[in-house]
């Protein structure tokens, strides 16, 4: 797991060994254990590492083949690069290194720009070929991975995150982006690509590759699609559940075993967490450390799942940490946090994630997270709801989903920004897209593609890198999504959601979280706004430069801090946070 930038020139001028620096810079923490450089012509590539396949210089990056004129940088982890290096050995390619790495610029060398299709994990990269005058980017089925860029006629710049393409030249354009504004405050801070709420900066669709010319000329490809239509064979419910189960504990193995490092498990106490936990005991894992965070309470809504996590770790016998953040510590660290966040996010648990990796990463280098079951298997309320409404169009949507509609929208943003419903327009797209079977399996295609990329995905990502921590997603892998995509709505959504995972973990889990109703990751203190809370929101959203930024309309905000607790979303959001949570992402990242 590592950073990596480059510079591309269109001009006929050379690269500025500066700005790779600087940009090198800004993702340290993402890859703390060394650093590399490659400057050549018009091309120039910067990378940060994080070691966990290959822990020797071999694998050091930029990685050069000189005889093939090919140099790439890497972000993330192969999981079939075993079998890659056995097929390319066989074609006669010969490997310095033992890692991951040198099998992507091996299968590029051998299959040119077909060799994204074969890479199963999580990944993004660059490849420069110098003898085709091209430069590959390209991103993992599922967006676990990040990859920026900014281009102009001049050239073209890229990197692990939005701060070290900001960093590194001072003439992006860092105004506002008025339809990603739309997106950021309809769908709960997602603005699915290529766009950022950042004007001058866009990032590479999940499950697509560029490739850029020396002139500039960008052409893009999808590589994989997600369809959502069932088996030709019929199964029954003991079929899918043991499907599931197979398919779940290879994907949980593969990514204990693709690592020279130890890997750990973020144990929150819910069923997705702890089937992790429980496969890997299942499969011998021994030692295995695992790791919870808490928050204070509040008198609506506990702060911590201790007594569910306290459960597994006492039946699968792991060394288990508890963190206990008190509230008190959480407005302190808010800034720092939002420092970390490539673009702006709304969830309550960026914050927890943030404060938990720091405690993890001084105890392994890897973890898995339970991320994505939720949307794989449809485990939340608002997914029912949209499988029985009858209503038409993209409403039977936006009535269960959408933060703001766009009436709303229009009275939360400043007239500057705004726009015609850009969003309600783009869902409609995505579900249309989508080759399925019924609403739901369009719904739950769409979220796995698009939204969870910049939601819960996206959080995971620059939360434990911020502390040189690589997470692995089991639940995003693409046999099991695509597996899943192809079940009956009614594998799903009985018995509060993610039915087939529920069954599958009867007799195997504490029954306490077989049965417990689903819970929302607990940080009460930003969802009920109110004493010092309620006080660092104001101060942002009253600040000199929000007020010189003008985002939003006056009397809305000032509405929303008169009674901040009646203004939630429909999926139980605190508005006001969102408009906060924007700016203080601002004023950390881009107003310098």
């Amino acid at each position: 797991m590592c950073g990596l930038c480059g510079e591309l020139r269109f001009d006929a001028t050379a690269p500025d060994a500066g700005i790779i620096e600087r940009m090198k810079e800004k993702l340290q923490k993402r890859g703390p254990d060394s650093e590399g450089s490659y400057i050549n012509a018009q091309v120039a590539l910067g990378h940060r590492r994080l070691a966990i396949i290959d822990l020797s210089d071999k694998a050091a990056q930029p990685m050069l083949d000189e005889a093939a004129g090919v140099v790439l940088v890497f972000n993330g982890t192969i999981y079939n690069y075993p079998d890659l290096r056995k097929e390319l050995q066989s074609l006669g390619h010969n490997f310095k290194s033992t890692g991951d790495t040198e099998v992507i610029l091996r299968s590029y060398i051998e299959w040119g720009e077909n060799c994204v299709a074969r890479l199963q994990g999580m990944f993004a990269f660059a490849i420069w070929d110098n003898k085709k005058q091209t430069m590959l980017m390209a991103r993992d089925r599922s967006g676990i991975k990040p990859l920026y860029y900014s281009q102009t006629r001049q050239r073209l710049l890229f990197a692990s995150n939005t701060q070290a393409l900001i960093h590194a030249d001072d003439k992006i354009d860092t105004s506002v982006d008025a339809t990603a504004l739309h997106n950021l405050f309809t769908l709960h801070a997602v603005v699915p690509a290529p766009r950022t709420v950042v004007k001058g900066i866009r990032k590479v669709k999940p499950a697509h590759y560029l490739l850029i010319d020396a002139k500039g000329k960008v052409t893009e490809k999808r590589y994989w699609t997600l369809t959502a239509k069932r088996p030709d064979t019929e199964m029954s419910e003991q079929d899918w559940v043991q499907a599931v189960h197979d398919e779940l504990r290879r994907a949980v193995e593969k990514r204990v075993k693709i690592a020279d490092v130890p890997v750990g498990v973020l144990l929150s106490g819910g069923i997705d967490s702890s089937l992790l936990v429980g496969l890997l005991a299942e499969a011998g894992q021994k030692g295995l450390k695992t790791f919870s965070v808490g928050f204070e309470d509040a008198p609506e809504e506990k702060g911590n799942e201790f007594e569910y996590s306290d459960a597994i770790a006492q039946k699968f016998e792991t060394e288990h940490h508890q963190l206990m953040v008190p509230n008190d510590q959480v407005l302190p660290r808010l800034p720092e946090a939002f420092s970390n966040m490539a673009e702006p996010m709304f969830g309550q648990d960026a914050v927890a994630f943030y404060l938990l990796s720091e405690v993890v990463s001084k105890e392994v280098k890897v973890v898995q997270s339970g991320q994505g079951a939720d949307e794989v298997f449809g485990g939340y309320f608002w997914y029912p709801r949209m499988h029985h409404s009858i209503t038409p169009g993209i409403k039977r949507f936006s009535d269960e989903y959408f933060d703001r509609d766009h009436a709303e929208y229009l009275e939360t943003v400043d007239s500057r920004f705004h726009t015609e419903d850009v969003t309600s327009e783009l869902m409609q797209d995505l579900l249309d897209e989508v080759e399925a079977d019924e609403y739901l399996d369009r719904v739950l295609a769409a979220d796995v593609t698009t939204l969870i990329v910049d939601d819960p995905v996206k959080r995971v990502d620059n939360m434990t890198m911020a502390w040189g921590l690589e997470a692995r997603v089991p639940f995003l892998d693409t046999q099991l999504v695509e597996l899943a995509a192809s079940m009956p709505p009614e594998m799903k959504l009985p018995n509060g959601g993610k039915h087939v995972l529920k069954e599958l973990s009867r007799g195997f889990l504490p029954d306490s979280v077989v049965n417990r109703s689903k819970a929302y990751f607990p940080m009460p203190a930003l969802k009920y706004v109110r004493g010092e809370f309620l006080e660092f929101m104001k101060e942002i959203l009253l600040s000199e430069g929000a007020k010189q930024r003008g985002l939003y309309n006056g009397a809305y905000v000032e509405k929303l801090l008169n009674k901040p607790e009646d203004y939630l979303t429909r999926l139980q959001g605190s508005k006001l946070w969102h408009l906060a949570a924007l700016e203080l992402w601002w004023q950390q990242n881009i107003e310098k």
